[in-house]
C-alpha cells in the first residue's frame, strides 16, 4: 500500500447527530480502529453548536470554504478561524462552542493521539519533501501538485498514507497552486 488518493466529492458522507453538520472521513488508522491513532476529515458546520471533546486526542483543524467559526471555551480558547489555509491546533480534551462567522464553514481536521502521534499541518506553496517515515495527508486547495511518483492532484483532491508507505516530493504545477500538508509523525 502507498498514496491512497480521494476526491471531496466522492468521499463518504456522515450527518452530525445534532443536525449541525456533516463529516467526510478521509483516513483512519489503524483503518476500522475504534481506538485511532489519528483520523483526517473534512467536515462542514451548517450552524451554531457544541464541538465535540475527545479525551486524548490533539486535533488541528484548518477553514478551506465559507467564512469561518468562532471557536470559544471560556478561559481556554478563543480563536476565529476565518482565514483559508491557516491551520489551528488545540487540545480535543477541551469542549467548544462553534459560532460561524456568516454562512456554513468547510473545515480539513486532522487528530491524533496524544503520546501516540503528533500532527503538524502546514500550508504549502513551494517544492517539499515527504518523509518515509511519516504517515500524512495532502488536499489541494488551489492549483495543481505532483508528486514525486508521476501522481497529479488538483483542487478538491488529495491523498494520505500510513508510515513507511510513501515518500518523495512535492511539486507546484502552477504558480498559485497552494495544498494542505498534514505531516503525521509518531510521538
Amino acid at each position: 500500500m502507498s498514496l491512497t488518493r480521494f476526491d471531496f466529492a466522492a468521499l463518504p458522507v456522515t450527518p452530525w447527530r445534532n443536525g449541525g453538520g456533516e463529516t467526510r472521513e478521509i483516513a483512519c488508522w489503524p483503518s476500522g480502529a475504534e481506538d485511532f491513532d489519528w483520523r483526517a476529515s473534512i467536515a462542514t458546520i451548517a450552524q451554531d453548536g457544541p464541538f465535540s471533546a475527545f479525551s486524548g486526542i490533539d486535533r488541528s483543524i484548518t477553514l478551506l470554504e465559507g467564512d469561518g467559526v468562532h471557536l470559544f471555551s471560556e478561559g481556554q480558547i478563543d480563536h476565529q478561524l476565518s482565514q483559508v489555509g491557516k491551520p489551528f491546533a488545540f487540545s480535543g480534551d477541551v469542549t467548544l462552542q462553534a459560532t460561524l462567522l456568516g454562512g456554513s464553514s468547510q473545515d480539513f481536521n486532522i487528530m491524533t493521539r496524544r503520546g501516540r502521534w503528533a500532527a503538524r499541518v502546514q500550508r504549502v506553496t513551494t517544492v517539499s519533501t515527504l518523509l518515509a517515515q511519516n504517515a500524512g495527508v495532502l488536499y489541494v486547495l488551489q492549483g495543481s501538485w505532483l508528486l514525486g511518483d508521476g501522481v497529479t492532484l488538483a483542487v478538491r483532491d488529495g491523498g494520505w498514507w500510513a508510515a513507511g508507505e510513501h515518500a518523495g516530493s512535492l511539486t507546484p504545477l502552477t504558480e498559485d497552486s497552494v495544498i494542505l500538508w498534514a505531516d503525521i509523525t509518531p510521538g
